[in-house]
């Protein structure tokens, strides 16, 4: 995500209809503004400000001169402290497992570079590095702020199951009633709205996430995210190839709904973050397989800083979290979705219908905004700043 956001930024819009000239500061407000309507799933409304740069009010410059001094260093030692206690975890019980290894390509193809992960082993070892990654995933939530985590079930109209569950239950020959296992998710879907979404993931099933290749690589979290059993995939390939993703994560799902020991897969089928107020169009890649899946709502309530990535640098956005005393987590845990014969014949379909869903048991707002309208938006915030900072260095 952070490469993410470096692309973003480093694309400034062409036309000069993008790029306004600004010549005061009441031009580039009105002119972030304009933005912020026509890009509202992407706007940052809390306290911070657009790209959390303010302006502040006093006493919130007090609140956070506190909280530098007393809860970030406290918070950033403890949460090193776990992260570094885990990977000690994952480290001792893979010392002497051979790791799983999966489809390759090769990398100036694009697409999915060598699977390995210790996901698919299989005994104690496995058991304790997924219990304590759960439960240290969650005390890291606690550690940022999220002390409560506010968990709801809704239960769909029995209507609606019935048109979209396989049938559990059918007639053996002697007519009595035969009790079926309900169909095993091949995938968890969610909105995205932080990286905070992931530790939240992690804590409550410990799934599979799709991670771009240099993820694997890197100290402490390189093992962890094999320890998932994350697929790896090229995205900085310059090649428009995307079959062998899609095929891997298609594989994956299916590896997913018919092997209780296989990992689960999570996937943010918006394709990037939004400030969590909207749900923008999905994605087929987890569709595709036609298995069930599991939508998961996530919604992050605040007053002062959102924790919304968007807008914001990472390093910023890391700094206002942790000097934060107190965040919110609402989690909205929808049934398993069976897709009926006509979803699984068209994976568009099926996705939609998905997205409804969520929105409506959510309280989102749909937005037919994709990424390359936030990258409009990224780029066009900041070169109205830039052009705001030349110009009143001229003035000076």
């Amino acid at each position: 995500m952070e490469s993410e956001l470096k692309d973003l930024n480093s694309n400034p819009p062409s036309s000069k209809e993008e790029r306004p000239l600004l010549k005061s500061d009441s031009d580039l407000a009105a002119a972030i503004e304009e933005l912020d309507k026509k890009f509202a799933p992407y706007a940052r409304t809390d306290l911070y400000g657009t790209m959390g740069l303010g302006p502040f009010p006093m006493t919130e410059k007090i609140k956070l001169a506190v909280a530098l001094v007393t809860l970030v260093p406290l918070r950033f030692i403890l949460s090193m402290s776990i992260l570094l206690l885990y990977y000690l975890i994952c480290r001792v019980f893979t010392l002497f497992s051979a790791p799983y290894r999966g489809a390759e390509e090769e990398e100036d193809e694009g697409g999915v570079v060598v699977q390995e992960d210790y996901a698919h082993m299989e005994g104690w070892k496995r058991t304790v590095i997924v219990r304590s990654g759960r439960f240290l995933s969650r005390v890291l939530l606690f550690v940022f702020g999220f002390y409560w985590i506010h968990e709801s079930r809704p239960d769909r109209d029995s209507d609606m199951d019935s048109n979209h569950k396989n049938t559990s239950t059918e007639i053996n020959q002697k007519g009595e009633a035969a009790t079926e296992e309900p169909e095993r998710p091949g995938a968890i879907v969610s909105n995205h709205v932080s990286y905070l979404d992931i530790l939240y993931h992690m804590s409550a099933s410990f799934p599979s996430f799709v991670a771009k290749r240099s993820v694997g690589k890197l100290p402490l979290v390189g093992l962890i995210s094999k320890c998932l059993g994350c697929v790896y995939v090229q995205r900085e390939a310059k090649s428009p190839d995307f079959k062998g993703v899609s095929g891997t994560v298609n594989e994956r799902v299916r590896e997913a709904h018919r092997n209780k020991s296989a990992p689960t897969i999570m996937l943010f089928p918006e394709g990037t973050t939004t400030n969590g107020d909207y749900l923008l169009t999905f994605k087929t890649g987890a569709f595709l397989a036609g298995t069930p899946v599991l939508p998961v709502v996530l919604k992050y309530p605040y007053e002062r800083f959102s924790v919304a990535w968007d807008t914001i640098s990472g390093a910023r956005h890391i700094l206002f979290l942790l000097c934060q005393f107190v965040n919110h987590l609402e989690v909205i845990r929808l049934p398993v979705y069976y897709p009926s014969q006509e979803e699984k014949d068209d994976p568009k379909l099926y996705a939609s219908n998905v997205r409804r869903l969520m929105a409506t048991e959510g309280n989102l707002i749909l937005s037919e905004l994709g990424l390359s309208d936030k990258r409009i938006y990224h780029a066009t915030l900041n070169g109205n700043l830039s052009q705001t900072r030349d110009f009143h260095q001229k003035e000076e």
